[in-house]
Formats: C-alpha cells, structure tokens, sequence
C-alpha cells in the first residue's frame, strides 16, 4: 500500500536567501498547493501539518515552506518584495519537482495576501488560482480594503476561505468586495470561526470541523477549476 511521502527541501530565493520547505505528497496525486504560512506561526505549525495532512487524504500535494525571516527565528516580517520573491521561487520548486501536476498557491492569513501581490504584480508560473485561508482584509480594529487593491489585478479564480467571526476581515466589507471581483473569486463562509478557524465551545462546532469543511472546499474549487 502506498503511503503519502514528506521531503524535506531547500529553496535558494537568491545568493543570500534560502528557506526550508516540505513537500507532502499523496499517492495518486491530482493537484499541487503551494501553502504559505501566516505572520506569527512557520510552515510546522500544527495547523499548517494539519491541513497538509488533510488535503493529502483527498489526493492534493502540498508544498510548505517558510519566508526568510521565520527561518531566521526573527518576528519582523521580511519586505514584501523579499517575500513575493519567496513566493515564485517556491511555486518554481513545486512545479519542478511534480510537473505533471496542477499548481495552485496561496495560504494562511499573510502568506497568502503576499502570494496574491506576487501574482497581481507579474503572475506565478504554471498557476491555475490561489487559494485564501484567512485573507487578512485588514488589521484588527481598523476596518478597510486597502489590502485588498491589489486583487483587482489578480486574473486567475480565486477561493476565500473565511470564518464568520474573522477580527480580520469583517464581513460587511468582504462580502462586497468579493462581489466586485465577479466570477474569479469564491467565497466560502466558515460559520463561527475566527481568524485561527478556531470556534467556541457554545457555537456547538469543533475545529476539526472547520478543518474538514475547509479542505473539502479546496478540494471541490480545485477540482472545478480544473474542469473549465
């Protein structure tokens, strides 16, 4: 019987940058999703594992891999230019190690909103849509769209996956924003989930729910989006 395999990689970014990375694939994989961690946890967090871990069960490969300044152990974020430069080098390392399949990217909170500004300034290679958990619309307490300018540029289908108690992205403002982007993005709701997709215990959910309902979404948009 076939088992999913974890390799660990070395990504060189540029001659001073190189950044660890996981790659997690299951047997009979139909699909690649280059997964950026967010701001305050790396690529080994227990719920990046976790979701990696779910999405090889519905036979998506995972590549995770961690920004400059979260292997360095530092809590500053690196320069967006640094991070988008990141991101390519890590979609280019997905779609050389597993070239027959479909690459999308995205990821937690910040990863994913530094995947969507590499993309709308100059697209990634080989990708077919980004995938948002947690799109970090704005800073808690200060509502806004700012952030989200950039999406305007973005020209491949995208998927939000966003908790209705989201601090980060309320959802008077997400909804319509969504709504502008027209037929390229997709919101899925995650009912009583925050930023974490962590739910309270009097909502009557789990996390492991939030998680479930979270990877059977990426799964069914990927699948969709492939088909068209």
């Amino acid at each position: 019987m076939q088992t999913t395999t974890v390799t660990p990689l070395s990504i060189k970014i540029d001659h001073e940058h190189t950044v660890s990375a996981l790659l997690m694939t299951p047997p009979n994989a139909r699909t690649c999703f280059v997964f950026a961690h967010g701001a305050g946890a790396g690529m080994e967090h227990a719920s990046m594992r976790v979701i990696a871990e779910s999405l090889a069960g519905l036979s998506i490969a995972t590549l995770r891999y961690q920004f400059p300044y979260m292997e360095q152990g530092s809590k500053r974020t690196d320069p967006p230019p640094l991070c988008h430069a990141t991101v390519r080098a890590a979609v280019v390392e997905a779609h050389r190690l597993t070239e027959k399949l479909p690459i999308f990217a995205g990821g937690r909170s910040f990863g994913g909103r530094m995947t969507s500004q590499a993309q709308a300034l100059d697209p990634l290679p080989n990708v077919h849509g980004l995938i948002f958990l947690a799109f970090p619309l704005h800073p808690a307490g200060k509502p806004g769209t700012e952030r989200a300018a950039h999406l305007a540029n973005v020209q491949v289908p995208m998927l939000f996956l966003q908790g209705t108690r989201d601090s980060l992205a309320e959802r008077a403002l997400l909804e319509p924003l969504i709504r502008t982007l027209g037929e390229r993005a997709t919101l899925v709701s995650l009912e009583h989930a925050d930023h974490s997709f962590h739910v309270l215990a009097k909502s009557g959910r789990k996390d492991a729910e939030i998680t479930a309902e979270a990877v059977h979404a990426i799964s069914a948009w990927t699948t969709a989006v492939l088909k068209e």
